[in-house]
């Protein structure tokens, strides 16, 4: 049976890996080792269970300062009749841990008794008296820790599969040990290929591809508890992928093939597998992730002969790591955010199984889709979402889900699972969020839901300071005015101009939050123009050039704030929308418009200055604007916006921002509306 570019069930895909592991006798603890106790057993895994050797206190101790008595020798001691133990045979100093003398069982704290001198006189040597003066009672054990209080000899003080932690170093210790036998860490090779791929540093040319993925997928690894070996690009031969494959297989236990997988002209990592091993799978079912390719290969020539395979006792003392000398590949897609979901997916639980450990399980939150997903019916799909608390509500907002787009594997606050059978899910619905950040983090979060500003990436900065977080979503003006009315947002960022009155915001808000009180603060003055290539090469100088069939215009989204605009003056100047080319094509940032102008998709875009001057293009004033935050007036008195409210008013952010090209900060913090 083929199963070249085959999609199957994600549960199969496992299923398969799995299965063929156990038939290795690989679905099991590789191997165990006994290192040193200290800091470096850190997070290290439990290769069996830990038994005390002694007990902890091993003696019985005292819990503090004061003398150890016979605690039937205090009876009848009251505050007005007091009882007097001599020192020797009825009282002895002891400090905090001191053992306590065989004939005590009690310790009276220093403070409780009053020490006296030979002529029974109040003495200030209150650790050296003759005697000792009490006018309370103990009773047997007070103050005391008993031998065996905190352990047990012969107690099990951690079972197997345990994940060392700080306070368990110490339990260890404390139970006799100097030693720890922990799971051995599994290796795990990395190999990149791919003829378009040059190293981190490299100066760039275009064709090129920066390789950073092993750099990705190695910290993946290690945070697992694996060890990965990170080794260096190999171009697109097959004969030497397959003699570097062989290589890491020699002293690795997991080999992870990083290239394209897909049908195409340079996959060749299923061929590889196929020549070296077993193909399992090569194409699943998920997004991102479909060309993920699984397989099993041979570590050596002397593969199933029976001289290779290890006796139980070489298995049970960790000395070797595979019967029958076999190991896992997995053929990892090219693109970033597939390939750390591949990790996740099918690397995770080998590395939890290899350490005897159990599967890393996130934990869930039930958040409302603030905009609809679409998914193909026949796939898991997996979206990263961002996650804020509005009022009583978990939401959470999903970011791009292109498989090349990195960015959203840093921005994402958790995962949800769009499952096989669901061809979406509508906004407004609920939905399940294997989170990534702990709750306390999200109830920190402002969720701004708006237009796009390239302020708000130094607002985010500077609120990091003050224990606030700012997370943004993109939709455009309009579309964060209908977030605020639905209560999925705190604020968003607005600049709709009134081709009425030429007033900003205003009129809208009274359209799309009919009712809702809001306070509307200026953040910016900014110019607004036509984004162009370094030169100008096309000579354009106002909104009437973007006629020219040979201008290549991009333009925002719909309810973007700069369409509307662009839409104002095209209609005061008479200029028709079909006569532009372009016109329909979208972004949805200004960097978006400006990278569009910078990689020759497009010839100009209309968008701020900062965004021109970020990837050094040319620009052409046209208009100012005001760009306000809006905000509902139950999260304007909340605590939570209260450091956004401040930083309008902090010298340092307002610098910072003036040094943007084309922004304005003399309106910023104004009051433009409250209602």
């Amino acid at each position: 049976m083929s199963v070249y570019l085959h999609d199957i069930p994600l549960s199969q895909a496992q299923a398969r890996l799995r299965e063929a592991l156990q038939d290795a006798d690989l679905w099991r603890v590789l191997g165990a080792e006994e290192i040193p106790l200290d800091e470096n057993a850190l997070g290290r895994v439990t290769s069996g269970p830990i038994w005390a050797e002694i007990s902890s206190p091993h003696y019985h101790a005292s819990a503090m300062d004061g003398f150890a008595v016979r605690a039937v020798a205090t009876n009848g001691a009251m505050p007005s009749s007091s009882v007097t133990l001599y020192i020797g045979p009825e009282a002895q100093y002891v400090d905090t841990g001191d053992p306590l003398p065989d004939w005590a069982n009690a310790v009276i704290p220093i403070e409780n008794v009053e020490s006296l001198d030979e002529n029974e006189q109040i003495t200030t040597e209150i650790r050296k008296p003759t005697s000792i003066r009490i006018r309370a009672s103990v009773a047997p054990w007070a103050h005391v820790r008993p031998m065996g209080e905190d352990i047990v000899a012969t107690q099990l003080v951690l079972p197997a599969g345990h994940v060392l932690r700080p306070a368990d170093l110490g339990a260890i210790a404390a139970s006799g040990h100097q030693t720890v036998r922990v799971a051995r860490k599994p290796k795990v090779a990395i190999l990149p290929t791919g003829t378009e791929l040059v190293p981190i540093g490299s100066k760039l040319k275009a064709g090129d591809i920066l390789e950073y993925n092993s750099l990705v997928l190695a910290s993946q690894v290690r945070q697992m508890g694996g060890v990965p070996t990170r080794y260096p690009i190999t171009k697109d031969d097959f004969d030497l992928i397959c003699d570097h494959v062989k290589e890491a297989a020699q002293t690795h236990d997991l080999v992870l093939l990083n290239a394209g997988s897909s049908a195409g002209a340079e996959d060749f990592s299923s061929k590889v597998v196929e020549k070296l091993g077993t193909l399992l799978v090569h194409g699943v079912a998920v997004r991102p992730g479909h060309p993920v390719i699984l397989g099993v290969i041979a570590r050596s020539a002397h593969v199933l002969r029976d001289e290779a395979i290890p006796n139980d006792k070489e298995i049970a003392s960790g000395k070797t790591t595979h019967r029958n000398d076999i190991i896992p590949i997995v053929g990892v897609p090219g693109y970033p955010v597939s390939a750390a979901l591949t990790i996740d997916i099918f690397v995770e639980p080998v590395i939890a199984k290899w350490l005897g450990r159990r599967p890393l399980e996130l934990p869930i939150e039930t958040a409302i889709l603030t905009r609809k997903l679409v998914s193909p019916a026949g796939d898991d799909d997996f979206v990263r979402v961002v996650v804020g608390k509005v009022g009583d509500k978990f939401l959470a907002a999903p970011l791009s889900r292109g498989a090349g787009v990195i960015t959203s594997l840093v921005q994402a606050d958790g995962l949800a699972l769009v499952p096989s059978g669901t061809q979406g899910i509508e906004a407004g619905e609920k939905i399940q969020v294997r989170m990534y950040r702990n709750r306390s983090e999200i109830e920190k979060t402002i969720l701004a839901i708006g237009s796009h500003d390239l302020t708000l990436d130094l607002i985010a900065q500077f609120l990091a300071e003050h224990n606030r977080r700012l997370v943004s979503a993109n939709v455009g003006s309009q579309g964060g005015l209908v977030a605020l009315r639905r209560g999925e947002a705190h604020v968003a960022g607005s600049h709709l101009l009134d081709p009425k009155d030429g007033a900003y915001n205003i009129s809208y808000i009274r359209q799309y939050m009919p009712g809702i009180p809001v306070k509307v603060v200026a953040l910016v003055g900014r110019d607004q123009g036509l984004i162009v290539k370094k030169g100008n090469p096309k000579g354009i100088k106002s909104l009437k050039d973007l006629t020219n069939p040979k201008v290549q215009f991009v333009n925002r989204q719909r309810g973007a704030g700069t369409r509307v605009l662009l839409d104002y003056h095209l209609n005061l100047m008479t200029i028709s929308k079909e006569s532009i080319a372009g016109y329909n094509q979208d972004e949805y940032t200004h960097l978006g418009v400006a990278s569009a102008v910078a990689s020759g998709r497009a010839d100009c875009g209309l968008g701020v200055a900062a965004a021109a001057q970020a990837l050094d293009l040319d620009f052409i004033p046209l208009f100012q604007e005001r760009y306000d935050l809006v905000i509902p007036k139950q999260f304007a008195d909340d605590e939570l916006l209260t450091p956004l409210f401040d930083l309008l008013a902090d010298a340092r952010f307002r610098e910072a921002v003036s040094k943007l090209k084309g922004y304005d900060v003399s309106v910023m913090g104004a009051l433009i509306l409250e209602d």
